[in-house]
């Protein structure tokens, strides 16, 4: 079993996750994070610290149609180990519905 991050992230990729995981799973896109499937030990840790409430166990029926986009998206973009900046309008995006079409397939700068 593993983490997985759903829409709710889009738009706002607050990244108070990334700051906690042990094993660094997270990877970044232009405006969405991924947890690799492959490296979650799921501890669970990154779940209640999402301010946008967009991680789910995969085994929760809301993560069932973003857990193969966490897995090839991880595999894509870069790895990020530290919290960066959430967009500036980051607020405004959270919890509003429908985000799925604004997700960007482009890679973000990861950790550097």
């Amino acid at each position: 079993m593993a983490y997985v991050v759903t829409e709710n992230c889009i738009k706002c990729k607050f990244q108070d996750c990334v700051e906690v995981c042990p094993v660094d799973c997270f990877y970044e896109g232009e405006n969405f994070l991924v947890i690799n499937p492959d490296e979650c030990i799921d501890c669970g840790v990154c779940e209640p610290e999402c301010p946008a409430e967009a991680i789910l166990p995969d085994s929760d029926d809301k993560a069932a149609a973003w857990a193969q986009l966490n897995r090839d998206y991880s595999g894509q973009w870069p790895n990020i180990t530290r919290k960066g900046d959430a967009p500036a309008d980051a607020e405004t995006w959270k919890n509003k519905p429908g985000k799925a079409e604004l997700l960007s397939p482009n890679p973000g700068k990861g950790t550097v």
